[in-house]
């Protein structure tokens, strides 16, 4: 009795927990950080009911992430794994290619996982493998797609050996992912407690199969039609591949109100970490409503979302960052004016 107890003993991390954290760092999107929060907690459940004893009768609950770029989906999968501190590893979909021909193998991803943990096996085995640009390897039509030829290597090809990794139970992975292509430095790894959260922006997935629009495509605030198991199909992805991302969660563009806040209430925030360099130099720099606001505007003019804001402070404050130790003492104010000028040069 007091063993299965034991596997309630985290219960401390509750979904409302695990919310409430990625709250902290992350603006907006509360369905998804509530979807994330749900899937992570289930999926600590998991483990622990396994390495227990209890019968393999629990399902992994990948998660399949859609949402413009810059709504934060790769900045959400990285928070989840710090707050569950677990090992990270970011991949890039569209580097994957059908095993033999040139490029890299699935087993790469699991690889990054590994190194991530340099080279902890028990530490890799109940990590987050993240994979961006999934939209990409949808299965081409004519090459249609992506104009490329009738061999579709990096299409449907890819979509098949990722089945193996997102429901297999262990794989051999490259201890050295620079030189992967060498058979012969190999580990074999458990994959079977491994959450792939598979993220994409589908920027071309207009509508659904019965004609409506699918919410996020049209910015805040417009429909909410999700995108179904039969509309990603359609897309041109493998039946089997969607059965494995039981997950889904979309993200909403991020409006002007959302970017402003950003810039300066989270953790992490951006405001505060140039104030504080400023700071060093002995300046107080301020920015107005105004300025922020601007800042967040053009951010959504370069179709960027959040993504696009540190280049562009970085550009606002370029003229003052350059003469910061020859202006020590001063107050800065950063105004709407200012920002134009500055981004219009």
């Amino acid at each position: 009795m007091k063993e299965k107890r034991e596997i309630y003993r985290f219960l401390h991390v509750t979904p409302r927990r695990i919310f409430e954290q990625l709250d902290q760092y992350v603006i907006g999107q509360r369905h998804a950080k509530e979807v994330l929060a749900i899937a992570a907690y289930n999926h600590l459940k998991r483990i622990e009911y396994l390495k227990f004893g209890g019968e393999v009768s629990i399902h992994k609950s990948n998660i399949l992430m859609m949402g413009p770029t810059g709504s934060g989906k790769t900045y959400l999968a990285r928070t989840l794994a710090k707050i569950l501190d677990v090992p990270f590893a970011y991949n890039d979909a569209t580097a994957f290619t059908e095993a033999g021909y040139y490029g890299e193998d699935v087993e790469v991803a699991i690889g990054r996982l590994l190194y991530a943990t340099n080279q902890n096996v028990s530490s890799a085995e109940n990590g987050i493998v993240f994979i961006d640009e999934i939209d990409k390897i949808a299965r081409r039509s004519g090459g249609a797609r992506t104009g490329a030829g009738a061999r579709d290597i990096g299409g449907e090809g890819v979509q098949q050996a990722l089945l193996k990794i997102l429901e297999g139970e262990k794989i051999f992975v490259p201890l050295n992912v620079t030189a992967h292509w060498n058979k012969y430095d190999y580990v074999e790894i458990d994959i079977s407690n491994i959450l792939f959260i598979c993220a994409g922006a589908f920027s071309d997935l207009e509508e659904s199969s019965d004609g409506k629009p699918i919410g996020f495509f049209n910015g805040p605030g417009s429909a909410t039609h999700e995108a179904t198991t039969d509309d990603l199909t359609k897309y041109g992805f493998l039946p089997e591949l969607l059965g494995r991302v039981p997950v889904r969660v979309k993200l909403d563009a991020l409006t002007a109100s959302d970017l402003v806040t950003i810039l300066t209430q989270p953790r992490e925030a951006m405001i505060p970490e140039y104030q504080r360099l400023c700071a060093l130099d002995q300046i107080q720099l301020e920015f107005t409503e105004g300025g922020l606001f601007e800042i967040a505007t053009a951010a959504l003019r370069q179709k960027l979302g959040a993504r696009g804001l540190r280049a562009i402070i970085e550009k606002v404050l370029h003229p003052i960052l350059f003469v910061a130790p020859e202006r020590a003492g001063e107050r800065i104010t950063i105004e709407a004016d200012h920002v134009r000028r500055t981004l219009d040069s």
